[in-house]
């Protein structure tokens, strides 16, 4: 309700402000400034003419992460005659709104600096064409995204994307661990080729960080002679990249999270794009975008990710158990989320949705 609302907002601003004020008498106790006010302070004096930039060109990498503060900077610097900026960004990388990155600066390019050029570039080398298509469908399904028609000239080795399925979540890290043995097994095989180096790399992506324990601990010494093995969530993986990608977390709920900002933290952060889990999307796409070969999905029988249902909708991706046997499952009709799963009661077996207790729907017994 509105009221609970607005109640919720007079709390945040009667704790914030106190906190605001003190660090701020702080500073000026000190006669000191904190980064933002470096970037404020430096962008008036530029704007009042007080400064004169010596710099005829600005460049600027990761143009996507930059606040609203920085690109003010970044103008204020070439906003005299025959001085320029060159920024370079990747808008569907833009996954750092929660640490003041405003999409805008990107996909407003020209409108935040008055005028300019837009350049698209749409070549890769990184990862194979079939990944370069499913993974561009899949991002500029948000129509805020610039739209990129990105090619590559890279080969493939083998399924770019694969998907296997498990009854529970404390059978994925099993199921890792039985995908490493049959890639080493192919490796030795010749069955798949070796990496620059000898050992090829697998870079394990978690939606959060305790999905560590997805990584099998013996890894070393089960598959150390022909691979390397790291976890790394998938913000700090962002410009890196991997022979092999593994995604242990394809979870309803988990990925996508479901853990939304409080509502009230949009007083203190920059407006993000409207399109449903835009961000998520984008992080799922920086996911995607790190493997050089294949990136593999886990997902739980009953919970498959809305990000992974999308691929298997659009047949860019088969969902098979460990065995490589192709799962059809029957999509409950009443939630549309859930898929009918096998359970035991006080009188045998039945069926029932995956959503239970969110969704009680039971389909009747076949005779």
């Amino acid at each position: 309700p509105e009221d609970h609302f607005k109640e919720r907002l007079r709390r945040f601003l009667e704790l914030a402000t106190p906190v605001y004020q003190a660090w701020d008498d702080a500073l000026g106790a000190e006669h000191g400034i904190d980064f933002e006010d470096m970037l404020n302070t430096a962008s008036l004096l530029v704007e009042q003419g007080r400064y004169g930039s010596p710099y005829d060109l600005v460049m600027a990498d990761e143009f996507q992460d930059s606040s609203r503060a920085r690109a003010r900077l970044c103008a204020a610097l070439v906003s005299a005659p025959g001085k320029y900026l060159y920024a370079v960004g990747d808008d569907w990388q833009a996954i750092n709104r929660f640490a003041g990155a405003d999409l805008s600066v990107m996909t407003d390019f020209c409108g935040w600096n008055g005028h300019g050029k837009v350049l698209r570039l749409e070549e890769t080398f990184r990862f194979p064409q079939e990944l370069c298509d499913v993974s561009s469908r899949f991002v500029m399904r948000n129509p805020s995204q610039i739209r990129k028609n990105v090619r590559s000239s890279k080969s493939s080795v083998g399924a770019v994307l694969q998907a296997f399925q498990v009854n529970n979540r404390k059978q994925i890290q099993d199921g890792v661990k039985q995908y490493l043995a049959q890639l080493q097994e192919n490796i030795l095989s010749g069955a798949v080729p070796r990496a620059q180096g000898g050992r090829v790399s697998v870079l394990v992506l978690g939606r959060y960080n305790f999905e560590s324990d997805k990584v099998p601990s013996d890894w070393e010494k089960d598959f150390g002679q022909t691979m390397n093995v790291e976890f790394m969530s998938i913000h700090k993986s962002k410009g890196k990249s991997a022979d092999y990608v593994i995604l242990p977390g394809m979870i309803r709920r988990s990925f996508p999270s479901a853990k939304q900002d409080d509502s009230v933290l949009s007083l203190v952060m920059p407006q993000g794009d409207t399109y449903c889990d835009s961000e998520e999307r984008r992080l799922f796409y920086v996911a995607l975008t790190r493997a050089r070969r294949t990136v593999v999905m886990f997902t739980v029988q009953g919970k498959v990710s809305p990000f992974l249902g999308e691929l298997l909708q659009e047949r860019a991706v088969e969902l098979t158990t460990l065995g490589g046997q192709p799962i059809n499952e029957e999509q409950c009709p009443v939630c549309k989320v859930g898929v009918f799963v096998e359970r035991m009661g006080r009188n045998g077996s039945f069926r029932s949705c995956s959503s239970y207790p969110d969704c009680e729907n039971k389909p009747k017994k076949r005779r």
